[in-house]
């Protein structure tokens, strides 16, 4: 299966379009965190304008006052659609979709329909970490099955970990990050095909965390959990959040698979009061119309994942590349600098660079940061210049 063709309608590059004097009067968590000069490239927001669909959708709404409560099925609708055209995926069955407030809170909501308090929930680490904090405080157990050669996800280590949580109480859940955060790694229908044999033949409920969907590189073609043989008991989250660069607009839907209708039936009627009405018009419009939009990023984010390669190949050899397949973001492994667990600590204090430290990925972080390539070349080259010489200097004669 290839990845799906792109046109962008002539949308220029939005990656391209905002300088850093602009993004810096910002005032969301990635442009507020750290001081004016560190150059931000952690979190997982896009230095982007919004899809132009996106911004008529939402001021159109404002003009109307139409800043109520969300109804409808006009999210699921597109979703659908979207699918159907970018995956060839026809599963979405508008009955079996919830408006959750976001795909975390969806996330968590999921998993109290599998699962009861003390409950195992087996995650593939290095992970995106509010997976291990979600999971906590609603007094779940987590349990690691880390991925294995190449960053891929690891069937025995998932089976010894299935076979186990299930020995107890018999109850668990397998929380899914696909595309996974933060390798990029796409999973294939065959990967996903045994994840979900598995997870039948021990009882275990797969809940799939699939926000990075729509930012697949051309190379690789993203699955569906939900459209893959034996899946059918499975849970899934998507939203146009990460796509669209959505964050501050709350909105995501819940899918079910045939088998897991009766559970989605059960989700209180107080979750759908948290979506925000704007934040689903705004997904609505991006699935529905911010298409053109979408590639234009695509295309920017191949263009940037190639340019990290090399700056990285000039100016920081020793650090080793995960290649990513999905998100925009970029897995990095440091530990050939000799910079201890926590580069990141050392990029921020000597280099003025902000970048996610591996260690809260839990096992497999230490060494590692993630690096959010979702800027302009510019501010991205900047950045890797600022961490090489953020190196110590080498002493003479060694």
């Amino acid at each position: 299966m290839s990845g799906t063709p792109r046109d962008t309608h002539g949308e220029p590059d939005p990656l391209r379009a905002l300088d850093l004097a602009r993004l810096r009067r910002r005032t969301s968590m990635k442009w507020r965190t750290y001081p004016e000069d560190v150059l931000p490239l952690w979190v997982a927001e896009m230095d982007v304008p919004l899809a132009g669909p996106v911004v008529r959708a939402v001021t159109d709404a404002l003009t109307l006052g139409d800043t109520g409560y969300p109804a409808g099925t006009a999210y699921a609708e597109a979703l659908a659609a979207f699918a159907a055209d970018r995956w060839g995926w026809d599963g979405i069955a508008i009955e079996r979709t919830a408006i959750v407030p976001d795909v975390m809170l969806g996330v968590v909501e999921m998993i109290k329909l599998v699962t009861g308090p003390g409950d195992p929930v087996i995650v593939n680490p290095p992970v995106y970490p509010p997976f291990f904090q979600f999971i906590g405080h609603m007094d779940r157990k987590v349990v690691e099955a880390p991925l294995g050669p190449g960053q891929r996800l690891d069937p025995a280590a998932l089976e010894e970990r299935f076979r186990e949580a299930t020995a107890g109480t018999g109850r668990a859940a397998f929380l899914l990050c696909s595309p996974h955060n933060p390798t990029g790694t796409v999973h294939t229908a065959a990967e996903l095909a045994a994840v979900a044999d598995l997870a039948e033949r021990y009882g275990v409920r797969v809940v799939a965390d699939e926000i990075h969907a729509p930012l697949v590189a051309p190379t690789a073609a993203f699955v569906p959990y939900l459209g893959v043989p034996g899946a059918e008991r499975g849970l899934s989250l998507m939203s146009a959040s990460k796509g669209w660069n959505l964050a501050g607009l709350k909105a995501a839907l819940a899918l079910a698979g045939p088998g897991a209708a009766d559970d989605l039936a059960r989700l209180p009627e107080e979750v759908g009061h948290g979506p925000s009405h704007l934040g689903v018009i705004a997904h609505t419009a991006a699935l529905r119309d911010g298409r053109g939009w979408l590639d234009a990023l695509l295309t920017g984010l191949d263009t940037n994942r190639r340019l990290l390669c090399d700056l990285l190949a000039e100016h920081l050899p020793a650090i080793r590349l995960h290649p990513a397949e999905a998100t925009y973001l970029a897995w990095l492994d440091c530990r050939a600098l000799g910079l201890g667990d926590d580069p990141a600590r050392v990029f921020l204090d000597r280099g003025r660079v902000a970048l996610s430290s591996g260690l809260p990925f839990g096992t497999g972080g230490a060494g590692h940061v993630r690096l959010n390539l979702a800027t302009s070349p510019e501010i991205l080259t900047e950045a890797v210049r600022r961490m090489a010489a953020a190196l110590p200097a080498a002493r003479p004669g060694s």
